[in-house]
């Protein structure tokens, strides 16, 4: 393989977004860069410096900004239209030998340009679950996703189940130009790096014992259905605590809602602005993962809670069978019965709860960094030659 061998990336999520697609990209790059490539990240501007700084600074990884120019490049249309259109001539002036999309999207006229065009698809939940999104958002990310599949070389599905979607929702796809690659890990997250620290634990949580869910907080995420699961005593301990990680939404505040109705505001932790650092501890510390989601196109929140020893109960209904494998539990994403009797199959002292974290444990190393990198080279090399 060809050592001088020129990636390009689309690296907007990896300096603006802190968890999704922003974790994949920063995740994948760096672990590609272990790789004989030479990766240039295309973003808008510098993003968040704490971000970027999560990109390893290796000779062989380097960002590639617009021109300059004082009267436009700090316009969002400018830049946004330079990612969409004007990225392809800097890119056929850098010589890019192929160009990834990693978050759905791919520039309109690379298909023209003689440059490979690969574009990872994490989920269609704007077209498989529209209630969830405004009307102009589903029409502009439809319409997003019919130019990309068509400009796309090939596509990436991160799971089985969003394959499925590509070709039920864009069914002049060739099946053979899809191949499924599912999401890794950030090393963070792993068993042997992290360490139940309490010192890295909010205060009021150091002496509590409790469950985990992390992710933004929306109606989609369904986490309204852990908090239900509280209240069934018959099933859950009295002095189990839920904490929730994510961005405050519209539906925290329904969260918060419910909280306060049913007397739980003791037991519920909402914590916003939790730092990448401090997340491995929050892991760390708890006794098991609760995912509720009704739709995923993965679930790396799952990955990364197995990697750390957490036993995760999970719902049914999408791909999360997939990312969690058949040691995790999975409910109904309207019965709060069985999600509290799930909970309590998982807790400290449960009945089986050991071997099922080991076999967990077991089961994502095919989520591990090497293993998805060394997937996503090949596919490159095969693409190139």
């Amino acid at each position: 393989m060809n050592k001088d061998l020129v990636i390009g990336f689309d690296a907007k999520r990896a300096v603006a977004n802190g968890t999704g697609l922003g974790s994949y990209s920063r995740t994948l790059i760096n672990d590609l860069a272990r790789y004989p490539l030479s990766l240039r990240l295309y973003a808008p501007d510098e993003g968040r410096y704490d971000l970027r700084s999560q990109i390893h600074d290796r000779d062989n990884v380097c960002f590639c900004y617009p021109d300059p120019s004082p009267f436009t490049s700090h316009l969002p249309l400018f830049t946004s239209y330079w990612r969409s259109h004007k990225i392809v001539r800097d890119l056929q002036r850098d010589g890019i030998q192929l160009y990834h999309g990693l978050s759905g999207e791919l520039p309109v006229g690379i298909s023209r340009s003689g440059i490979p065009g690969v574009v990872t698809i994490h989920d269609l939940i704007f077209l498989r679950h529209p209630e969830y999104y405004h009307f102009i958002d589903r029409q502009i990310y439809a319409w997003k996703f019919r130019r990309t599949v068509r400009e796309a070389t090939h596509i990436i599905a991160i799971s089985e189940c969003t394959r499925r979607d590509i070709l039920h929702y864009a069914p002049d796809v060739d099946p053979e130009n899809i191949s499924v690659i599912y999401q890794s890990c950030a090393p963070k997250f792993n068993g042997s790096a992290v360490t139940e620290s309490v010192e890295g634990l909010p205060a009021d949580l150091r002496s509590c014992r409790y469950i985990l869910n992390v992710g933004t907080i929306e109606a989609r995420k369904n986490v309204l259905l852990a908090v239900k699961a509280l209240e069934e005593n018959d099933a859950l301990p009295g002095d189990l605590h839920l904490v929730i990680v994510g961005r405050h939404t519209s539906y925290t505040d329904e969260v918060l809602r419910y909280v306060r109705a049913h007397g739980l505001d003791s037991r519920v932790h909402i914590l916003h602005g939790v730092s990448d650092a401090e997340l491995p501890a929050l892991y760390a510390g708890a006794e098991a993962f609760v995912y509720p989601s009704r739709y995923e196109g993965f679930g790396i929140p799952i990955i990364e809670a197995i990697s750390c020893g957490l036993p995760v109960v999970a719902c049914s209904g999408s791909c999360l069978e997939e990312a969690g494998g058949p040691d995790t539990l999975y409910v109904d994403p309207d019965d709060s019965h069985a999600m509290a009797a799930a909970i309590r199959q998982v807790l400290k002292g449960a009945s089986g709860r050991d071997n099922r974290i080991v076999r967990s444990r077991t089961y994502i190393r095919r989520f591990e960094g090497n293993d998805v990198a060394g997937q996503v080279y090949r596919l490159y090399e095969r693409l190139i030659k």
